[in-house]
């Protein structure tokens, strides 16, 4: 860990203060975040996600803003947990019935949202020193483990990404940007139980691309194999691309890195063919379609930098200068990636979070 804190110089593992030092976070609240810390999604009807809450909670982590984590985290377990995160895992689809009435429209969890609200949480207990912090994320590992992972053939423990409605009679839906390797490495601290599921994440990250390129879902079958999703086929898009996001910042220890980042490097040379990502991507053909959004350019950004593709680094640079990130997706995308990319967080190869508060209050 030593090596990599001086590589990127000295990084905060103590906070300094208690309001927002990041521009890009300050933007996202006003455009994106309501006053009572509920996030939303303006193009889908103004709905509100577990997914959007649990990434607010990070960036508002990232950013030191301890006031906006409280309102995200409150908003959260009074509206889509029923009032107590300790008892059950948050709704994942909050918004306005056919009745004018705002409330939870599907209380089926999103197990990737379980998981960054728990890292959240464990990371916000160990930099802000907040032990109650650590004892929900822990309640909520628990809980995740015990409603949401499952034993797959061929495979082991798994994560599923929701509760209910992904157990088929051919086999299991999956979806890998539900398994960002950090957080599992993380989580491996708390329990044993998650360091498996980081390896066999891992197996599924390699099986389910072999062209080098994400399904946005795939098909576990009963005879262990990977199999093209029976919804979405052999597309990747939307989904997919947070799996280049997450593997573009593992720490240069991490397991598994050098293999993983080879085996999608295909992303980067479709990237750099074309001037820009792809919007689709068939991940047998290994054909790119479409031009993606800003907020893909601002996703690939960790990938570009760590396979040394400074040229098309460069090039995505310049595309969101040009064009900043607007709307929710977009916005967290660039949260994500530019964030990453100016330095202000990075994981260790622990998946621990180290935050360079300093540079970042100094803008």
């Amino acid at each position: 860990m030593r090596a990599l804190l001086l590589a990127f110089g000295l990084w905060a593992l103590a906070p300094v203060a208690s309001a927002s030092c990041w521009a890009d976070w300050d933007a996202f609240k006003v455009e994106l975040v309501k006053d009572d810390g509920r996030v939303i999604d303006p193009y889908q009807g103004g709905i509100t996600t577990s997914e959007g809450q649990a990434y607010g909670l990070f960036f508002a982590l990232v950013g030191n803003d301890r006031e906006a984590f409280r309102q995200l985290l409150g908003w959260t377990e009074n509206n889509l947990a029923g009032g107590d995160l300790r008892k059950r895992l948050p709704a994942w689809k909050w918004g306005r019935d056919a009745k004018g009435a705002w409330r939870v429209l599907d209380d089926n969890n999103a197990s990737d949202a379980d998981l960054w609200l728990a890292y959240a949480l464990l990371e916000a207990s160990r930099l802000w020193a907040v032990g109650e912090y650590r004892v929900l994320a822990e309640q909520i590992l628990w809980r995740v483990a015990a409603q949401t992972m499952r034993p797959l053939p061929g495979l082991g423990l798994m994560l599923l990404p929701g509760d209910r409605g992904f157990v088929g009679a051919k086999g299991t839906r999956l979806n890998t940007s539900y398994l960002p390797p950090q957080l599992l490495d993380r989580f491996g601290e708390v329990a044993p139980i998650w360091t498996d599921l980081a390896s066999n994440s891992r197996t599924l990250l390699l099986q389910s691309a072999p062209h080098g390129l994400a399904p946005d879902w795939l098909l576990w079958t009963n005879d262990s194999r990977v199999a093209s999703d029976p919804d979405t086929g052999t597309r990747g898009s939307y989904d997919a691309i947070r799996v280049y996001l997450w593997l573009g910042m593992l720490a240069p220890a991490a397991p598994g890195r050098a293999e993983l980042l080879q085996r999608y490097r295909p992303m980067a040379a479709l990237t750099l063919a074309a001037g820009l990502p792809p919007e689709k991507v068939d991940i047998v053909s290994g054909k790119g379609e479409g031009k993606g959004p800003v907020g893909f350019s601002a996703a690939l950004l960790p990938l570009l930098a760590a396979l040394g593709e400074t040229q098309g680094l460069k090039a995505q640079r310049q595309r969101l200068a040009q064009t900043p990130p607007s709307g929710y997706y977009n916005r967290v995308l660039g949260l994500f990636g530019q964030g990453w990319d100016a330095q202000r967080y990075r994981f260790d190869e622990k998946g621990r979070l180290m935050i360079r508060w300093d540079a970042a209050c100094a803008h």
